[in-house]
C-alpha cells in the first residue's frame, strides 16, 4: 500500500502539498506501528492505534477525491479510479487488522 501510495500521492498538484505530506505521514505512522505490533507483549493498545490511523487514512483519501470539496475549476487530485484501488487495499488492511484484533481476545 505505501508503494502505491507514494506513486499516488507523488501526482498531486503542487495546491495539495499539505494534504499529500498528511497522506505520506499517516501512511508511515501505519508501517511504524504495524512493526511495533509485531515486537510488544501486549499489543492490544498498539492495534487500536493502528485502526485508528487507518481510519485517519481512509478519510484523507477520501478527501483527496472528493470533487464537491475543491474548487470546480480543477479536478480532485486523485481520480476515481486510483481511489478505487487504494480503497481495495486499505480494506484488506483493515480486515488483517480486525482478524488480529479478533484473534488477541
Amino acid at each position: 500500500m505505501i508503494k502505491y501510495g507514494k506513486r499516488a500521492v507523488a501526482h498531486f498538484p503542487r495546491r495539495e502539498r499539505q494534504t499529500a505530506d498528511e497522506i505520506r505521514t499517516s501512511m508511515l505512522r501505519m508501517y511504524r506501528l504495524s512493526i511495533e505490533v509485531e515486537k510488544k507483549y501486549y499489543k492490544k493498545t498498539t492495534l487500536q492505534e493502528l485502526d485508528i490511523e487507518l481510519e485517519v487514512l481512509r478519510h484523507f483519501i477520501r478527501l483527496a477525491q472528493d470533487k464537491d470539496y475543491y474548487d470546480k475549476n480543477f479536478a480532485p487530485p486523485l481520480p476515481f479510479k486510483k481511489y478505487e484501488y487504494w480503497s481495495r487495499l486499505l480494506d484488506e488492511i483493515g480486515r488483517i487488522i480486525g482478524g488480529y484484533m479478533k484473534s488477541l481476545k
